[in-house]
């Protein structure tokens, strides 16, 4: 009776918050989770519960994943709206469950928060996880990379088969010691990859079995690369999904000697490509299927919209704030792109997750990077531009090539009096919004 009342209260809750024009992704969950935080435990799941967890790419690999099992043809929910805790997920299962706590469903897929993976699945397991990497991620929350680590093993016995990235070191380390299944991923050097440390973000440069230093014979970026223990016998093997020939500019890349359409140029979205790619063939979609939804029916990139401000390309990068290898993956992206650019940076709140306000990590991210003759501006916005200013003041950023922004009404006119090259917006989600409007608004205001 308990598990009917919560289920009906939550649809009925997600219904008022539709009606009052509110985001319900969150709150029916928080009231259904604080009546009963056992609920998710008493549900009739489907055959396929899939998780994707992991610092960075989540929703990336969780929207590719998405697009191949639903263009096969199965019926699948997930959680599009980002929301990856434990309320957003308890709102996003009771919804899709009749009163006796059925999932009506083929799969369930959810982008699940690390901290989160033991309050969503206690005694019910996951049948697949997807791991896309660990680095230093929301450090006043998460502590040291280790620690995420930890949050996610101890919500795993053996019984989920793991989808792993094979070229980071700090989830390799599952091999050691995880009994249940694993399906390992990875890319192969690129004409991209680099053969010493090129960023300050090594989270994981020792061998996790003896401790001695890794050595590593290629880089992609961060700690996440090819690497082996002089010492004992840790190393990067060839992942069981390996993609070749990657090709950032033709977004196209090679797994197992099949052709793969990349719905973007970066290289977080090769590894979502592959990881996506592993996932669905692990469970039994055909190799023909994955490569039509990923080469034919293909997909927007869920990061890198484009815009056009009086004719500029305008390309918006969400990189996650307290995550140093998401804002140089951007930054490196923004430098290797051809003439003159301008850069928008900045972020009202450093996390949406909790309110204190910490800002290390900022001295973590390269911003070194934008000492390129290609950078003609940078723009500054958001609460912490004084904050971002003193970081690129350290990384020697000329003077005259800052502009500080008070006011948001401001921001189109001043790139359009003050400005020549592209545009490239890289700020957190909180201000992705913000910029899409003041764009739309000065585009109906043009015509």
């Amino acid at each position: 009776m308990l598990r009917a009342f919560q289920i009906l209260v939550n649809k009925f809750l997600t219904f008022m918050c539709k009606i009052f024009g509110r985001n319900g992704s969150q709150f029916p969950g928080a009231i259904s989770y604080n009546i009963n935080q056992h609920i998710l435990e008493k549900i009739k799941y489907p055959k396929y519960v899939i998780g994707v967890t992991g610092s960075s790419g989540k929703g990336t690999t969780t929207n590719l994943i998405y697009h191949i099992l639903t263009d096969a043809g199965l019926d699948v929910v997930y959680n599009s709206s980002g929301s990856n805790g434990i309320r957003g997920i308890t709102t996003l299962i009771l919804n899709h469950c009749n009163i006796f706590g059925k999932f009506k469903h083929d799969v369930l897929l959810l982008e699940l928060d690390e901290k989160h993976l033991h309050l969503a699945f206690g005694k019910n397991k996951m049948t697949h996880l997807v791991l896309t990497n660990i680095t230093r991620d929301q450090p006043a929350r998460n502590g040291s990379p280790d620690l995420i680590y930890e949050a996610i093993f101890k919500a795993l016995d053996g019984s989920t088969t793991l989808i792993l990235n094979a070229d980071d070191p700090c989830l390799n380390k599952a091999t050691l010691s995880y009994p249940g299944k694993i399906i390992t991923y990875g890319i192969n050097k690129t004409k991209d990859s680099y053969n010493k440390k090129e960023n300050f973000s090594v989270d994981n440069a020792y061998c996790p079995n003896c401790h001695k230093k890794l050595i590593y014979s290629y880089y992609h970026y961060g700690h996440i690369g090819s690497y082996y223990c002089p010492n004992c016998d840790f190393k990067r093997k060839t992942p069981d999904y390996v993609a070749t020939k990657v090709n950032l500019e033709n977004q196209t890349m090679f797994i197992n000697k099949n052709e793969v359409h990349l719905n973007r140029n970066f290289m977080f979205t090769a590894y979502a490509t592959v990881a996506a790619y592993a996932l669905c063939e692990t469970i039994g979609i055909k190799e023909k299927d994955v490569l039509h939804a990923l080469n034919e029916d293909v997909i927007p990139s869920k990061r890198g919209h484009e815009y056009k401000i009086d004719n500029r390309k305008v390309v918006m990068l969400e990189s996650k704030n307290e995550n140093a290898l998401s804002y140089y993956q951007s930054l490196k992206y923004i430098v290797n792109e051809k003439g003159s650019k301008v850069v928008i940076l900045g972020f009202d709140n450093v996390s949406r997750r909790y309110k204190y306000n910490d800002l290390s990590w900022l001295w973590d991210v390269d911003f070194e990077l934008l000492n390129d003759e290609s950078i003609e501006k940078i723009i500054l916005i958001g609460r912490f531009k004084w904050d971002v200013l003193v970081r690129l003041k350290y990384a020697k950023i000329k003077k005259n090539k800052i502009i500080l922004i008070d006011d948001m009404n401001t921001l189109i006119p001043i790139v359009k009096e003050k400005t020549k090259g592209e545009i490239y917006t890289m700020v957190c989600f909180d201000m992705t919004e913000i910029i899409q409007k003041k764009i739309m608004e000065d585009e109906h205001g043009n015509n």
